[in-house]
């Protein structure tokens, strides 16, 4: 599995990373820029992430643009709905309007309201089908 850990707090990366480091290579992007940008050039190197878990709150743009970015790189390449990248939201903020924002309208696979423990990273990831 190939994931991509977007999260401008750094233990809370830290914490990601350690936990998924264990079933697959993990990147890190520090906000929602690094993260297109990484997306992006995963594309095109034909190395596709396989699971984007993706802050929320974050500076320079935010976790929710980031997904709708990503989103339509996806569509203007022509990736099948089957094929989009599995993108867990996490937030500090246990904030419908967030979950609703997130999944309808930015294309979420998963939301996860902080703290994020290992069972729970674990059983989303298992769920969506990238761990055994």
């Amino acid at each position: 599995m190939r994931a991509l850990i977007a999260e401008d707090d750094y233990i809370s990366r830290r914490i990601v990373k350690e936990i998924l480091s264990a079933y697959g290579t993990c990147d890190v992007a520090a906000d929602g820029e690094e993260a297109v940008q990484a997306f992006c050039q995963a594309l095109a190197k034909e190395k596709p992430y396989d699971l984007v878990c993706m802050d929320i709150m974050m500076p320079r743009l935010d976790g929710q643009s980031a997904l709708k970015k990503i989103r339509a790189t996806e569509r203007e390449l022509g990736v099948a709905a089957a094929q989009e990248v599995k993108v867990i939201m996490t937030t500090a903020l246990d904030d419908p309007k967030n979950v609703v924002d997130a999944y309808y309208r930015g294309g979420a696979t998963a939301f996860l309201v902080k703290p994020i423990t290992r069972h729970k990273l674990l059983q989303e990831v298992h769920g969506l089908g990238l761990i055994g």
